[in-house]
């Protein structure tokens, strides 16, 4: 894999988590979460970190100089020198700009943008559909990989409960919200020729095969 760091978008219930996690396992890189940043920064008492925790604690919005500082700490950590995945990052032309200075400086080349597109029928589907086990959290599709008995978890026998924002009306906000916030990023990396679309309609194995043979080629 010749990009040092990844970026992944993607819509709610496209399916970035899932291809994320197969590459980071496939190329022994991490998975770089904002969350997971923020809480390991806290967790350290970095003094970024720090002050995150008195934004987050007030009920306030960290700001991008702040998350800004705490990516950049995360991604000079060990296991970042073969190469990392950012996911949730960046949001904000800000942000894309800033991940782009930080590899300039480090030498590390522009980042690939991976685009996992799917079609909103299809989105609606995977959202509406998805129930999870109140016991073991295995996650179930009343369409696509429905439980043996209705409402009921095949491992534990546990019920299986559906989030209370997975429904259609909440669904196609949150799809508007998304492609609102992220078309001035997929513009951004068109322009800069690193963005990669991909068809998000296939099967999950289908895509990361497709994704991995890219990944050793690009």
């Amino acid at each position: 894999m010749r990009a040092h760091a990844l970026i992944f978008l993607g819509a709610p219930g496209a399916g970035k988590g899932t291809q994320a996690r197969e590459v980071a396992k496939h190329y022994g890189i991490p998975q770089i979460s904002t969350g997971d940043m923020l809480r390991d920064a806290v967790k350290s008492e970095t003094p970024l970190g720090l002050a995150a925790k008195a934004r987050m604690e007030s009920g306030k919005l960290v700001p991008d100089e702040v998350v800004d500082g705490i990516v950049a700490e995360r991604i000079t950590q060990p296991d970042c020198k073969n190469g990392f995945i950012l996911d949730g990052f960046p949001r904000t032309i800000s942000q894309a700009q800033f991940v782009d200075r930080i590899l300039t400086e480090k030498g590390e080349g522009r980042p690939l943008v991976l685009d996992i597109e799917v079609s909103e029928e299809l989105l609606l589907k995977r959202l509406t559909g998805r129930r999870t086990c109140s016991v073991c959290g295995e996650i179930y599709n009343v369409y696509f990989n429905p439980p043996k008995v209705e409402g009921i978890c095949d491992k534990d026998g546990g019920a299986l409960l559906q989030r209370a924002d997975d429904n259609e009306t909440s669904i196609r906000q949150r799809l508007e919200a998304y492609h609102k916030q992220t078309s001035p990023l997929i513009e951004y990396y068109r322009g800069q020729g690193v963005l990669l679309a991909l068809d998000g309609n296939k099967e999950p194995e289908a895509i990361a095969k497709g994704l991995t043979d890219y990944l050793s080629k690009a």
